[in-house]
């Protein structure tokens, strides 16, 4: 008899996951999100520089709320396994909506609306466990990959879309209306949801709250394996980011090249390894990609021509795709009942760790020349990746809580 599962390459298939109703609505509520963060987060370290001039509070205005999200997974990240998903999603996203709103109030105070931003940024943090817990629940595991492949190709791109719009609006329009503009996209994110998400009716869950995070949080940290995957997702990531934080110290005059080569490879390596790989060949190069991250970037150290420059870029940004086979890993090891918390914690862990990647590469950069603090923080994060290799290799599933 014939068989009835689709093949290999329909499995692998962006367009089979997104003829899914509640994928398609997940996704499609995440990139309108994602856009309308974006533009908000422009406009506003727009005004923040018209009002005051000064570039830290403008990098605080645009990038703060990354710094919040790591909030959010220490206090209340166990709502992301809570009883009925779709109600807490919903409820996020209208408190999403409030917030942006308020931005667009015309006159607000500006310690008004660095108080809105960190609330917004401790929102998205639970918003994002909500959410990844419940992709584990609308795909295959087999699946996973390609639809977190899917969302950070979409997240990038949404960014460079959001940050272009954002700018060709601020030409024809106030701050305030760039607000009300993303305003509209979250609410429009808040429909998508409440038309293509069901509840799920049966979840194994504990009372959601401070208590429960913090009793899985510590169990997370006290596993070994746990512990070394999540310090694999976040510090090498993080430490390459701080090297594209240099990039305009290093080379002012082709910083913009070597920001794009490293965005192109991003893109290349998402979509080679979510969509081409299966689970076993995403394992298999999971150190070599991780490996690729980090060595190419040392050789700024000595100064390369810029063509060298650039590659290394391009081959880095291909490595940040070990992130998902990492992640497939992570998802393997947890049990169901805590998986959105842990999704959520690993994506909060990872987002503060680029900022804190940024600022290491700051502060190693005052005492050394941009070139080598570069290749300092490449160098680290490669032996990072050495040094938890064995703990990673050896990981064993959590035990049921």
């Amino acid at each position: 008899m014939p068989s009835c599962q689709p093949p290999p390459s329909s499995r692998r298939s962006y367009r089979a996951l997104l003829a899914r109703r509640e994928f398609f609505g997940l996704y499609a509520s995440f990139t309108l999100t994602t856009a309308a963060a974006t533009m908000s987060g422009y406009a506003l370290g727009t005004l923040v520089h018209a009002s005051t001039g000064s570039p830290l509070l403008t990098a605080v205005a645009m990038f703060g709320p990354t710094f919040a999200t790591v909030l959010g997974a220490l206090t209340l990240m166990s709502v992301a396994d809570g009883d009925r998903p779709r109600r807490t999603l919903l409820s996020l996203q209208v408190l999403s909506l409030v917030g942006v709103s308020a931005q667009a109030i015309p006159g607000l105070p500006m310690a008004g609306r660095f108080a809105i931003l960190f609330v917004l940024g401790f929102v998205q943090s639970l918003n994002t466990g909500v959410r990844m817990g419940l992709l584990t629940e609308l795909v295959a595991r087999e699946q996973y990959a390609l639809a977190r492949s899917l969302m950070n190709i979409t997240s990038g791109g949404m960014q460079i879309v959001g940050y272009a719009l954002g700018a060709a609006l601020l030409r024809v329009v106030a701050p305030t209306g760039v607000f009300t503009i993303s305003a509209a996209l979250t609410a429009l994110a808040l429909l998508t949801v409440a038309a293509t998400i069901r509840e799920r009716s049966v979840r194994i869950t504990r009372r959601p709250g401070l208590s429960a995070t913090w009793q899985t949080n510590r169990t997370l940290f006290a596993h070994q394996g746990v512990r070394a995957l999540l310090v694999n997702l976040w510090v090498p990531n993080g430490l390459i980011v701080g090297c594209e934080g240099l990039l305009l110290s290093y080379d002012d005059a082709n910083a913009g090249l070597l920001l794009a080569a490293a965005s192109a490879g991003m893109l290349v390596g998402d979509l080679a390894v979510g969509r081409l790989l299966d689970v076993a060949q995403r394992r298999r190069y999971a150190f070599g990609l991780r490996v690729l991250l980090a060595a190419p970037v040392i050789v700024y150290a000595a100064h390369p021509p810029t063509v060298i420059a650039a590659a290394a870029m391009l081959f880095a940004g291909v490595g940040f795709a070990a992130t998902l086979p990492l992640q497939e890993r992570l998802l393997e090891l947890t049990p169901d009942p805590i998986r959105g918390q842990v999704q959520g914690l690993e994506s909060a862990g990872r987002m503060t760790w680029q900022g804190i990647g940024a600022v290491i590469g700051g502060s190693v950069a005052l005492v050394v020349p941009p070139a080598a603090a570069i290749g300092l923080l490449a160098t680290a994060s490669l032996l990072i990746t050495v040094a938890t290799r064995p703990a990673v290799e050896r990981s064993r599933p959590l035990p049921t809580l």
